[in-house]
């Protein structure tokens, strides 16, 4: 009996380690990994330079706390400022922490306007963590049972609904649009170009701002490396984590325009953001990416995979819709399928099943032609067969 508490429905095995692509389980079993960590491994498992570069900084220090000036943190901060556009970072641990300095930061900017009870706009099938706040700003009854009183302050609007934002332009409590530039556990459902350019133009005029969680599509799963700049805009504030450190916990808030230059010591904090050995992990992660050319993999490698799944499954009674950008796909079915995570395990494939009817594929950046063609023929002949059941 396992003493953890029962917080997962877990499957059953247990890997004991990775190459590249691929898991082996405790028997012995390799499966190719599609999900890698639910888009966390941005660079595979095992990769020899973010295991080098861990172990290079377990060798000097791993923790000092933010007392005192951290080299790796101010490097990381500065290369996310360079990829974003933005102007400060906030290092934290996980998505959810991230997605709390987002709303915080909202909320302090609204106060500092004389807002007392400011509110922040979120979106149908959002999903921004499962803090008491973030739980308040994500659209998920069945994960809110049981925690009520949720936090106040947060009004809802349909996803992608750029008139429905507008009719909230007269609530002088409004200080922040918060969205996915592409819905992960909504979905895998990208928010359309010409919707989140009017948001930042509306943003502007109101001088709300623009906040985008980017835990699950940034850091390069898109093709680029914001799922907001396949629109061309600039948010205020950012939210990462997930790929941020390939499978070492980090998160992280950035700031720029409106919300630069507000927090100040006191104001907010983390024990362990910022650490060295995370931090590490981030900027060993940042730099693969761009010396093996991740961004332009991701890009052509989730094209092939739209491309071939359109043409395999064509015409197939029950496939709804294959969509998202770069390697974070879903395929829609018109039923639930999550059967179907087992059936591939199975296989030797690992999948997620998202919104109950979507296969999720979230495979690390350095997913290549060949292991889109195994992933293929591994997981298309399994719909198949699941549609005519």
């Amino acid at each position: 009996m396992s003493h953890l508490m029962n917080t997962y429905a877990r499957q059953p095995v247990a890997f004991t380690h990775g190459a590249g692509c691929f898991l082996t389980d405790s028997e012995g079993k390799t499966y190719l990994d599609a999900l890698s960590g639910i888009a966390v491994n941005t660079l595979g498992h095992a990769h020899p330079k973010l295991v080098a570069a861990l172990a290079g900084q377990a060798q000097r220090v791993i923790h000092v706390s933010n007392l005192y000036h951290i080299q790796e943190a101010e490097a990381l901060a500065d290369a996310l400022a360079r990829i974003s556009g933005l102007q400060e970072v906030f290092l934290c641990n996980s998505g959810a922490e991230a997605n709390e300095a987002a709303i915080k930061l909202a909320r302090f900017y609204g106060h500092r306007r004389g807002i007392d009870r400011p509110v922040v706009v979120v979106m149908d099938n959002a999903f921004h963590g499962r803090t008491l706040a973030t739980l308040s700003a994500t659209a998920n009854p069945k994960a809110q049972k049981g925690f009520e009183p949720l936090v106040e302050g947060f009004l809802r609007v349909p996803f992608d609904d750029l008139d429905a934002v507008r009719a909230l332009a007269d609530n002088a409590n409004v200080v922040a649009v918060m969205l996915e530039a592409l819905q992960g556990e909504g979905g895998v459902t990208p928010i359309s170009s010409p919707t989140l350019q009017g948001l930042r133009a509306l943003c502007d005029a109101q001088e709300w701002l623009l906040v985008c969680d980017e835990v699950q599509c940034g850091m390069g799963r898109t093709g680029q490396w914001f799922g907001y700049q396949h629109a061309e805009v600039l948010p205020d504030v950012v939210t990462l984590a997930k790929g941020l450190g390939s499978g070492l916990p980090i998160g992280a808030c950035l700031a720029g325009g409106r919300a630069a230059g507000l927090f100040a010591p006191g104001n907010h904090g983390s024990t362990f953001g910022g650490n060295p050995l995370s931090c590490r992990a981030a900027l060993a992660t940042l730099e693969v990416i761009e010396t093996e050319g991740l961004l332009a993999r991701a890009e052509a490698t989730g094209a092939l995979l739209q491309r071939e799944l359109k043409r395999a499954l064509a015409g197939a009674a029950g496939v709804k819709a294959i969509r998202g950008k770069g390697l974070m796909l879903g395929i829609e079915l018109d039923r639930p399928c999550g059967a179907l995570v087992d059936k591939a395990r199975e296989a030797g494939l690992l999948i997620n099943v998202t919104h109950d009817s979507v296969i999720r594929l979230l495979p690390a950046l350095i997913f290549g032609e060949a292991e889109a063609r195994q992933l293929l023929a591994l997981l298309v002949p399994l719909i198949l067969d699941f549609l005519k059941g």
